[in-house]
């Protein structure tokens, strides 16, 4: 049997990244950058344990890819995030030119589009990649925190 390097099985990957941040308490985002089919990045959220705002799954991501690449520009990369990036996230990938953005869940009240941010001309965007399963995690989590309080 071939392995299918689609989106779904990206957002597998990210959606792992994010699992690991929800058994460490941290909002469950995770992240994958890709190259030419090879993950070179892989992050979640890390704002609780870091106590640093700016830790987030996008921001994790896109310093390691650079790290890796040993450059500042992430052409021909690909970001999987499960959450539609905010404006901050949104923000550093305009600088660093991605080509594209697949997310899962929308964030009505705190993604990017909402707030009006832009992406880079060239990045292309793809919304909705597992999409119920990006959601549902976060929902859980966020039930589970009401619960404990």
């Amino acid at each position: 049997m071939e392995l299918v390097f689609d989106d779904a099985f990206y957002m597998k990957k990210a959606l792992q990244e994010a699992e690991y941040a929800f058994e460490k308490d941290e909002i469950p985002v995770g992240a994958i950058i890709v190259v030419n089919d090879r993950i070179i990045a892989r992050s979640h959220n890390l704002t609780e344990l870091l106590n640093d705002v700016t830790a987030h799954a996008e921001m994790q991501a896109i310093t390691a890819a650079a790290n890796f690449l040993g450059g500042k520009y992430l052409k021909k990369c690909t970001l999987y995030v499960t959450l539609e990036p905010c404006q901050m996230c949104a923000g550093a990938l305009y600088w660093s030119q991605i080509d594209k953005i697949v997310y899962g869940s929308s964030d009505p009240k705190r993604g990017f589009q909402t707030m009006g941010t832009q992406l880079h001309p060239k990045t292309k965007l793809v919304g909705g990649v597992l999409e119920k399963e990006c959601a549902t995690l976060l929902k859980r989590f966020f039930i589970e925190k009401r619960n404990l309080n």
